[in-house]
C-alpha cells in the first residue's frame, strides 16, 4: 500500500538566497489573493540557485532580456503630412506595426472588426512598399477583395487559436497562390460604405504556415557515405544562401551556395568534405519588426555543433566515432537500475557550481563537464555518498547553448575573493563588486536559451570543435557509472532574443513572426519574462520533440525537467512523452521507457485557463504520466506561498505553536490553519491522488480532490503517483534553511532550525518508496 502511493521527490543542495531581479518580479499580492496556481513561478526565481563562491551566492541571476535589442515601432513616414491629417481619425499612422488580423488557413482570415466596415481587401508587396494614402492602401503587387464567411472559424482552428474564436471570418479565393504571397509584406484593410479606409493592419501568419507548410521530413544536416545535405524550413524566405568557413570565427569565406526551395524547405547537397566546416545562413525575408525585407545572418536552428558563442554552426555528424567515449554505444546496458518512476529521488545542481572552487579538480576541468569524470574529487565523492543513500537522478541546470556567459573564458572578469574575505559580513561592498561584473563573469543560471540542441561551450575545455560534445557524453557516462541517471533542465517556453539583428536571435530570423507567441495586437508575449515561444504552432512543437529526441538518443539523457511547462501545449508534451518512450535499445541505443519527464505546471499569463489551447498545467496533465511540481505540500510545510508575506508560518515553521510575531489571527484560526496544513501534507504523501480517501484532522474522510487550497483549487488532482514531484526547497525565493530561519522566532537556535530542516526533508522523503517498510 505504501509503495503504491509514492511519488518522485526533489532534493536540493542548500545555498544562500538571491534577491529577485525587480524587472522580473510579479507584484506581491495580499495572501488572500496570491494563489499558488496563479504565481509566475519562473524557474529563474527558484531557490535552486547555485553559488560558485561567496560572490556568486550574492549575485542575482542574469535577466534573460539583458542585451536584447528593442526595436521601436516604425513611424509612418511614407504618407504626406496633409494626408496624415486627413487619416488620423481613422487609421493610425503606425498601423503596419500591428498585426491584428490572423491568416489561419489557406482560405480564411480572421479579423475583429465592426459591422460598419462593409468591405475588406487583402494586399501584398514583395518589396514591402505598402503604405496608406487618401485612396487607401498603396504600393501593392497584389490586391484581393475578400468575401465574408458566415459560418465562422472551423472547429480545428478554434481549438488551436481559441482567443480569436469570435472574430469575423473572410474567405480568400481558392485559386490564390498563397505560397508566393507569404513571402511578402501583408496587410488587410476595411472600408466603409463611402469607400474610405476605416481600418488596416498587418497579419499574423502561423496558422496558414501550418496549414500549407507543416513538414515532417529531415531538417538540419544529414549525412551519407558520399554527401552532406542541409535542410532549412523557411517558407517565408525570398532567398537563402549558405556561407562556409574553415575557421570558427573570422577567416575567409570559402564558399557561398544558393539553396533551392521545395514546399518551404530550402536545401543544398554537397560533398562529404563539408563535414567539419563552419557555416551560417543568409536568409532574405520580410521581417515585421522593421517593416522591410532584411538579409538575416543566422546559425542553423537544428545545429548539432557550434563555434564559440554560437556565431557559426559547426557541421558535425554526432554518430562519428571520434565523438564517442570508449564504451559509449553500450551505455544503455550500464544504466542504473530503476524499477519505477515512483522510486525517483532528484538532486538539482549547476554544472559550474559543482566544481568551480573544488581544488581537487584540475584547473582546466573546474566548472565544466569533465569535473564529473574525476573519481576522487570532493564533488564526485559527495555524489557517491548521496547515491548510496538512495539518490537516483541528478538534474543539471541548463546545459544547452544559452546567452549571458562568454564561451571564451579568457574574456571573463573576476572579483578579488581574498579582498572580499576581509570585508565584514554586513558590508554592501561584496554585492557592489559582484554587480559591477555580473554581465562579464562566467556565472549564469542559463535560462536564456539561444540554441537548444548543442551543449554550452563555456562548460567545455574548448568551445570550438568536438570538445563540448565529447565532454558532455563523458559526463553522462561517468554519472551513470556512478549509479546516477541524468536529467536535463530544458527551457522551451522562451528565447533570449528576437528580431533581425540580435546575435542571439535565431528562430525569429529564419521565420519571423512564427516561433514566438504574439498577442492580439501582434506584440510578442513576455509572461515568461521574454520572447514566449508558441508550441501550438506545428513546427515549434516539432522542434521541441526533435530536440528532446536528440538529447535522449545522441547524449543518452535519462529525463527532462521542463521550465514553465504550463506555457507549452499539452499535446506537445504528450507527443514528446510518446516519442521518447517509443525509443528502444535495438533501434535507438536507449530504453525510452525509462525516460521520465516532469516540469512546472503553473497556469498564468496569456495561456491561463486554456486561453491559447489546452496547456500542460497541473490540472490538465492527470492521466498522461507526466510529472508536475507539488506546490501544495511545499506551501503547507513552509507556510503561505512564495509571493505571500514572508513571515507566514506553516506546519514545520512553527504555525500556531511557536508564534513569530506575524498576525496570523487568533489561536482558533491558527489551529485551523495548522490542521489544514497537516491535511494537505497527508494528501501530498498520498501522491496528490484525487480519488484516494484519507482521514482528515477532524476525523472525517475525504477524497484527495475534496481538500482545497486557499484559492479554491483541489489539493489532490493526479491519477498516478508518478504525476507529482514533491519538494520543499526549490523553485521560488529562499532555500529551505533560509526560509526556516526567516519564519521561525529569532530566539530559536541553529539546532532548532536544523531539526525543522530535517522534518521538512523527511516529509518529502516519506513521499517516496520506502526501502524498509
Amino acid at each position: 500500500m505504501t509503495m503504491a502511493l509514492c511519488s518522485p521527490s526533489l532534493l536540493l543542495p542548500s545555498s544562500s538566497s538571491i534577491n529577485l531581479p525587480s524587472s522580473c518580479s510579479p507584484p506581491l499580492l495580499p495572501l488572500a489573493h496570491s494563489p499558488s496556481s496563479l504565481r509566475p513561478s519562473f524557474s529563474f526565481l527558484s531557490s535552486h540557485r547555485p553559488s560558485h563562491s561567496l560572490a556568486s551566492s550574492l549575485s542575482a541571476r542574469r535577466h534573460p532580456t539583458s542585451g536584447r535589442r528593442t526595436v521601436p515601432r516604425c513611424t509612418f513616414s511614407d504618407v504626406p503630412m496633409e494626408e496624415t491629417a486627413v487619416l488620423q481619425h481613422t487609421v493610425p499612422p503606425d498601423f503596419l506595426s500591428y498585426a491584428r488580423a490572423f491568416w489561419v488557413t489557406k482560405a480564411l482570415i480572421a479579423w475583429n472588426i465592426s459591422d460598419d466596415e462593409t468591405s475588406v481587401s487583402f494586399y501584398a508587396s514583395r518589396k514591402a512598399d505598402l503604405h496608406l494614402s487618401d485612396k487607401g492602401i498603396q504600393g501593392y503587387d497584389v490586391k484581393i477583395q475578400l468575401e465574408t464567411e458566415c459560418c465562422g472559424l472551423p472547429t480545428n482552428v478554434i481549438e488551436k487559436f481559441p482567443h480569436i474564436a469570435t472574430y469575423k471570418v473572410f474567405k480568400l479565393p481558392t485559386s490564390l497562390d498563397a505560397e508566393s504571397l507569404l513571402k511578402c509584406q501583408l496587410v488587410v484593410a476595411s472600408y466603409g460604405v463611402d469607400g474610405k479606409c476605416m481600418n488596416a493592419t498587418s497579419l499574423q501568419i502561423p496558422g496558414v504556415l501550418d496549414d500549407i507548410f507543416a513538414y515532417t521530413g529531415p531538417l538540419g544536416a544529414t549525412f551519407d557515405n558520399e554527401s552532406v545535405t542541409l535542410h532549412l524550413w523557411a517558407p517565408t524566405a525570398q532567398e537563402v544562401n549558405v556561407c562556409f568557413y574553415e575557421d570558427p570565427l573570422g577567416g575567409d569565406l570559402l564558399q557561398r551556395i544558393k539553396l533551392e526551395e521545395t514546399n518551404g524547405v530550402w536545401s543544398a547537397v554537397g560533398p562529404s568534405s563539408w563535414e567539419g566546416l563552419y557555416y551560417v545562413y543568409e536568409v532574405s525575408v520580410y521581417h515585421p519588426s522593421i517593416l522591410q525585407v532584411q538579409i538575416c545572418t543566422v546559425v542553423d536552428p537544428y545545429a548539432r555543433g557550434l563555434s564559440s558563442n554560437g556565431r557559426r554552426t559547426w557541421l558535425v555528424d554526432l554518430d562519428s566515432k571520434n565523438l564517442k567515449p570508449v564504451g559509449w554505444d553500450k551505455l544503455a546496458d550500464e544504466k542504473p537500475e530503476l524499477l519505477s518512476f515512483s522510486d525517483i529521488s532528484i538532486y538539482e545542481l549547476h554544472i559550474r557550481d559543482f566544481s568551480a572552487n573544488d581544488q581537487t579538480v584540475d584547473f582546466d576541468s573546474q566548472g565544466g563537464f569533465l569535473a564529473f569524470t574525476l573519481q576522487d574529487s570532493l564533488g564526485v565523492n559527495h555524489l557517491k555518498k548521496l547515491c548510496n543513500a538512495g539518490l537516483t537522478h541528478v538534474h543539471l541546470l541548463p546545459s544547452f547553448h544559452f546567452a549571458g556567459v562568454d564561451d571564451d573564458k579568457n574574456n571573463w572578469k573576476y572579483i578579488d575573493e581574498v579582498e572580499m574575505a576581509k570585508l565584514p559580513p554586513d558590508s554592501d561592498k561584496q554585492q557592489a563588486e559582484v554587480t559591477a561584473i555580473q554581465d562579464e563573469d562566467g556565472y549564469n543560471w542559463g535560462y536564456n536559451p539561444v540554441i537548444w540542441g548543442v551543449p554550452k561551450g563555456s562548460y567545455s575545455t574548448n568551445p570550438n570543435g568536438p570538445n563540448r560534445i565529447l565532454e558532455f557524453r563523458k559526463m553522462v557516462q561517468a554519472l551513470n557509472r556512478m549509479g546516477l541517471r541524468v536529467v536535463l533542465d530544458v527551457v522551451y517556453n522562451h528565447l533570449a532574443a528576437s528580431g533581425p539583428f540580435d546575435d542571439n536571435s535565431v528562430l525569429d530570423k529564419v521565420v519571423p513572426g512564427y516561433y514566438l507567441r504574439r498577442n492580439t495586437e501582434g506584440g510578442i508575449e513576455n509572461s515568461t519574462c521574454t520572447n514566449n515561444t508558441a508550441s501550438e504552432h506545428f513546427m515549434m512543437g516539432r522542434l521541441i520533440v526533435d530536440d528532446l529526441t536528440c538529447w535522449a538518443v545522441d547524449y543518452k539523457v535519462d529525463g527532462f525537467r521542463f521550465d514553465l511547462m504550463g506555457h507549452i501545449m499539452k499535446s506537445t508534451m504528450v507527443k514528446a512523452k510518446s516519442t521518447l518512450q517509443s525509443l528502444s535499445k535495438d533501434k535507438d541505443g536507449v530504453d525510452g521507457s525509462m525516460i521520465y519527464i516532469y516540469g512546472e505546471g503553473w497556469d498564468f499569463g496569456e495561456v491561463a485557463n486554456n486561453k491559447r489551447g489546452i496547456n500542460a498545467t497541473q490540472f490538465n496533465l492527470p492521466g498522461t504520466g507526466i510529472g508536475s511540481f507539488n506546490d501544495r505540500i511545499r506551501d503547507a510545510v513552509l507556510g503561505g506561498s512564495p509571493f505571500a508575506h514572508p513571515l507566514q508560518q506553516g506546519f514545520v515553521t512553527g504555525l500556531s505553536l511557536e508564534p513569530n510575531g506575524y498576525d496570523h489571527g487568533d489561536k482558533s484560526v491558527t489551529d485551523l490553519m495548522l490542521s489544514s496544513s497537516a491535511d494537505h501534507i497527508q494528501v501530498g504523501l498520498a501522491a496528490n491522488l484525487k480519488d484516494f480517501i484519507l482521514t482528515c484532522q477532524d476525523g472525517t474522510t475525504k477524497k484527495g480532490s475534496e481538500f482545497y487550497t486557499y484559492d479554491g483549487k483541489s489539493v489532490g488532482f493526479t491519477l498516478s503517483p508518478v504525476e507529482i514531484v514533491n519538494y520543499v526547497s526549490a523553485h521560488d525565493n529562499e532555500t529551505l534553511f533560509d526560509i526556516i530561519s526567516m519564519k521561525t522566532p529569532m530566539e530559536h537556535s541553529v539546532d532548532d532550525r536544523c531539526r525543522m530542516n530535517h522534518l521538512a526533508t523527511s516529509i518529502v522523503a516519506l513521499s517516496q518508496v520506502l526501502f524498509v517498510l
